[in-house]
């Protein structure tokens, strides 16, 4: 870990107050922490943009009696194998499950994935959140 810096920021009160209820709501120790969580945040954002390598999780919930499902969504995660680090299967009910699919890669490659699973008839919900490997 490198040096820590202190500088100081303004702001209007008004902001601080509510910056101040987030933080405490969010349980965070310090507004320094909470500061530099949403400087890494939008520096990871830029990593996307810049489409440089992120890591992140696609979580997606769908009908297991849907038939063929399974098979095409096995299939496609076979088309991006080299994206892919691991995947873990939930069953939540009787009918639904849970899959959570560890990726590594270029944010378009990742992005389109995300994007097939989403879109697969069956699929009932899909998100997906990433970070940068190492801001910098």
């Amino acid at each position: 870990m490198s040096e820590l810096k202190r500088f100081g920021v303004s702001l209007e009160g008004n902001l601080l107050e509510e910056f101040d209820r987030h933080i405490r709501q969010m349980e965070y120790p310090t507004r320094s922490k909470a500061i530099a969580d949403l400087i890494r945040k939008d520096l990871v954002q830029k990593q996307w943009r810049a489409g440089k390598d992120v890591a992140g999780a696609i979580l997606f919930i769908y009908d297991h009696h849907k038939k063929q499902l399974l098979e095409h969504l096995i299939d496609i995660q076979h088309n991006f194998h080299r994206l892919i680090i691991s995947t873990q299967h939930v069953h939540l009910d009787e009918d639904h499950c849970l899959e959570i699919v560890v990726v590594k890669g270029k944010p378009a490659s990742v992005e389109k994935l995300a994007n097939l699973l989403r879109s697969t008839k069956g699929v009932e919900h899909c998100s997906l959140t990433f970070t940068a490997k190492r801001v910098k």
